[in-house]
């Protein structure tokens, strides 16, 4: 356990904050997880690497974790401003799939995603639909004094809790012009908590309500499993920027019915001490955007030859509160500099950690990569702490390796399972097999070392026309790469 205080950048209040748990020795953790009609995209994955180096810096600081990350698969509408057909229903339809085939695949393939971005399990994977019954007794118990109903549902009258919208600081008229316009709702941004299956309609899921047989609304479910799985308040509540807007705050509205609470000049009042929010990944081309049809999946970097550590690398030489700007460009880099990492780290690989050992030339390195971590995640310069060990001369592998073990255990590359080999580009299209790579360099290398270098040329030509791309320049031995 480090013992520089964390602080951490709090969205509701805009300020950084020391992380003061609700309960000593605990921190509970709530992320907003995936909507489940779709394949998610790497911006959307971006959102859990933050998350999970949240966890992970929670853990290296002592604190006992409870990570929970929902599985939406009812309720989120295909406008995120609550308009529109439901994102799980619609995908159903197109596909003449069952709603909860669709749910299964895209939650398995999410989660395949999270294991190769070496995302630690939660807690709890907290699925929606397993706890209707618990947002029906929810809903019930604000809708008195905080819902009034129309011939669509039942809907969240903002004005009846104190400071609606403050977390994200948009109550103007602009702001709410994003809000779908319902006959009959009292105030522009009031929102749906439950959803009447319209007359002559069925859902594939739908449940019976004081209101009448429909669904619960999307903004529901976080509350009530929130509360239910943590407890109000709990620490901290994370989600991608987009959430900020809308969902968030229609969410922390609930809690403080719920809660009978007062105004958010009073954290705790929201459900959560902290809300916590990664910025967007950006993509110029506009392929972040799953309406486009084809946007960028993880699946896809591996498939064009990148180790799926990479874009965790990608992620973490960003600070999580700024804007990170994908180009392929950039991918290799960060695969150039992971790479770079596991040269250094494989030198280490036959040592045995000395975990109480300490050494006074790694003592400048922790010292800045703990105050980077403790200031509000700064994995930025906690990489280059990480670098510095590593470049460290005359001393002990194994006190080095206790070192490295350290801070990449807060990182989260598993550096001593990876290996120089598995991060060179192989792009999944390729025709030439590594076994008939490897087979061919052998040759080559040999050609050279006997001065036969018309056969080391021809072989060479033969591979650059399959593909593959020597790098003689290498100094630690024969790398390749397939473009």
């Amino acid at each position: 356990m480090s013992d520089t205080d964390l602080r951490l950048f709090n969205s509701l209040t805009r300020e950084i904050e020391p992380f003061i748990p609700v309960h000593s020795g605990e921190a509970r953790v709530y992320t907003c997880g995936p909507t489940v009609y779709n394949y998610p995209h790497i911006g959307n994955m971006r959102a859990y690497v933050f998350a999970d180096v949240l966890g992970r810096t929670l853990s290296w600081k002592g604190y006992k974790l409870t990570h929970v990350i929902n599985i939406t698969d009812v309720g989120h509408l295909t406008d995120d401003a609550d308009a529109g057909e439901d994102k799980m229903e619609k995908m159903a339809a197109e596909k003449a799939q069952s709603i909860w085939d669709i749910a299964k695949h895209y939650t398995e393939a999410y989660w395949a995603d999270v294991k190769a971005l070496n995302i630690r399990q939660p807690a709890k994977w907290s699925v929606a639909t397993d706890y209707i019954e618990e947002m029906l007794g929810f809903a019930e118990s604000i809708a008195d004094k905080h819902c009034y109903e129309l011939e669509s549902g039942l809907y969240f009258d903002v004005s009846t809790v104190e400071d609606y919208g403050r977390l994200a600081r948009a109550v103007t008229e602009e702001g709410e012009g994003r809000i779908e316009t319902v006959e009959g709702k009292r105030n522009a941004a009031d929102f749906a908590i439950w959803r009447k299956t319209p007359a002559g309609e069925t859902r594939q899921m739908e449940w019976d309500s004081p209101w009448g047989k429909g669904a619960p609304g999307w903004h529901l479910e976080c509350s009530v499993m929130g509360e239910k799985l943590l407890g109000f308040p709990f620490d901290i509540h994370t989600g991608g920027i987009d959430h900020r807007e809308i969902h968030h705050p229609n969410e922390i509205a609930q809690n403080q019915a719920f809660c009978g609470c007062g105004g958010l000049s009073e954290a705790t009042n929201s459900g959560a001490k902290m809300w916590m929010h990664n910025n967007f990944l950006v993509e110029r081309s506009g392929k972040m955007s799953k309406s486009s049809g084809e946007f960028l999946r993880l699946q896809l970097l591996i498939d064009k030859g990148y180790h799926s550590l990479a874009y965790r690398m990608m992620c973490l030489q960003a600070h999580y509160r700024s804007e990170l700007e994908f180009s392929w460009e950039g991918l290799e880099a960060a695969l150039v500099r992971l790479k770079r990492i596991v040269m250094a780290v494989e030198r280490l690989s036959d040592a045995e950690a000395q975990p109480e050992a300490e050494h006074p030339k790694f003592a400048p390195m922790l010292a800045k990569f703990e105050e980077a971590m403790a200031d509000d995640l700064n994995t930025p310069i906690a990489l280059t702490a990480l670098e510095e060990a590593l470049a460290v001369k005359k001393v002990d592998a194994g006190i080095k390796r206790a070192v490295v073990e350290a801070m990449d255990a807060v990182l989260g590359f598993d550096l001593f399972a990876l290996t120089r080999a598995d991060l060179r580009i192989r792009p999944k299209s390729a025709e030439i097999t590594e076994t008939e790579i490897e087979d061919m360099l052998a040759r080559r290398k040999e050609a050279r070392a006997e001065k036969d270098f018309a056969t080391s040329d021809a072989l060479r030509d033969e591979l650059v026309a399959k593909g593959v791309e020597v790098m003689d320049g290498d100094p630690l031995g024969w790398e390749w790469k397939l473009s």
